[in-house]
């Protein structure tokens, strides 16, 4: 579990196919004596598990593998070396909730349609997957790309946020632009919500 507070910039070294899916080596700020192979660590809004790390001279890095679902549901297909990927270490019991819980299982890839850069702010619009868009509220938690974010306004399949400048500093947001497809993972209570919202009151 995640809080969707990014807490390291990764940049991916490697990418190669595998009979699974794709193994992909990222380098890393984490010191990775910190934590075990089999850990999990959000990467790019997708919760991965470690199976390989090192810290060495030129930078520590990790290794994860992505399946075929994984890859087919997700852009981590998309991966290529070089490429920046936000990263945050699971969420331990006791640890600041900066953001809201977020499992790092994406419900599908939103589009940015708009982007609009303000002196104080830059205002990003996006099309959701029609099967997410009852769960995206006005004002509720989304996570977009493994960022905890605050949905400002939602019209139809579309939907709105802001981003502030700290944000674009220490995230892949600054890069981002139209066209790009986004992971998004919808508010875990909305999703239960509605889950419950499908079954009749009894007795």
């Amino acid at each position: 579990m995640f809080t969707g507070i990014v807490t390291d910039l990764g940049e991916i070294l490697t990418v190669d196919d595998i009979p699974a899916g794709k193994r992909t080596r990222i380098r890393t700020a984490y010191d990775t004596e910190t934590f075990d192979i089999g850990a999990s660590i959000s990467c790019a809004g997708v919760c991965h598990t470690v199976t390989k790390k090192a810290n060495e001279a030129d930078g520590n890095w990790f290794e994860v593998e992505s399946a075929a679902e994984t890859l087919a549901l997700t852009t981590v297909s998309k991966w290529r070396a070089g490429q920046k990927i936000n990263l945050e270490r699971s969420l331990k019991l006791g640890a600041e909730l900066g953001g809201h819980l977020v499992l790092g299982h994406v419900d599908g890839i939103a589009t940015v349609v708009k982007r609009e850069d303000h002196p104080d702010s830059v205002y990003f619009q996006f099309e959701a997957p029609r099967e997410t868009a009852p769960f995206i509220a006005k004002k509720g938690s989304i996570a977009l790309d493994g960022t905890s974010l605050t949905i400002n306004d939602v019209d139809g399949l579309l939907f709105s946020v802001f981003l502030i400048p700290h944000t674009l500093d220490v995230t892949t947001w600054s890069e981002r632009d139209v066209g790009d497809g986004i992971n998004l993972e919808v508010d875990m209570i909305a999703r239960y919500a509605a889950r419950l919202a499908e079954f009749p009151k009894t007795g």
